[in-house]
């Protein structure tokens, strides 16, 4: 279980680091447009839509690193007080029955919803912009499948915390 983990957690850390650089490459594009608009009166279109890619693709891949991170949003006034043990199953089934099926349900319809922009060659309705809109779709089920990894590796480290404390707990009594 320890490999599973550590590979796991490797995933999910390049993951973390693609993140990083796509915030890079989002505030360069932002810097530029806004040098292009002000300096020399020159707008495009396509490099806006590029700043909403960028951002969306940043927010949809940084949930299961953020997951992985344990840096979500969640009711610390009662958690912290609670036993590793405690917080081991609170975890097990907020991963299990609350964050597992709504991410495989929006992997589900996303596929479909990316494979109708690919095939109808889906752009974007602005002179201008960017085409491809399949490109930015496809973030959906793909975050969505590296949520999944991100809830395995929690289930997983959750388990072995459990058997962990199980043990020490064995060793005391």
């Amino acid at each position: 279980m320890n490999f599973s983990l550590k590979v796991l957690g490797k995933i999910l850390d390049a993951l973390g680091n693609i993140c990083s650089i796509l915030m890079l490459l989002m505030v360069a594009n932002v810097f530029y447009d806004v040098i292009m608009r002000y300096f020399f009166n020159d707008v495009s279109i396509g490099m806006q839509e590029l700043e909403w890619h960028l951002f969306a693709a940043m927010f949809m891949f940084g949930i299961a690193y953020t997951f992985k991170e344990d840096g979500h949003v969640r009711v610390d006034i009662f958690y912290d007080v609670m036993s590793k043990r405690k917080q081991a199953f609170v975890n097990l089934f907020g991963s299990l029955f609350l964050a597992l099926p709504i991410t495989a349900i929006i992997c589900y319809y996303s596929i479909d919803y990316t494979l109708e922009a690919y095939s109808m060659g889906e752009g974007s309705g602005d002179p201008g912009g960017l085409p491809h809109r399949w490109i930015i779709r496809s973030v959906i089920p793909l975050s969505s499948a590296f949520l999944m990894l991100a809830i395995l590796h929690v289930v997983l480290s959750q388990i072995q915390v459990l058997f962990t404390t199980a043990s020490k707990n064995g060793e005391q009594s």
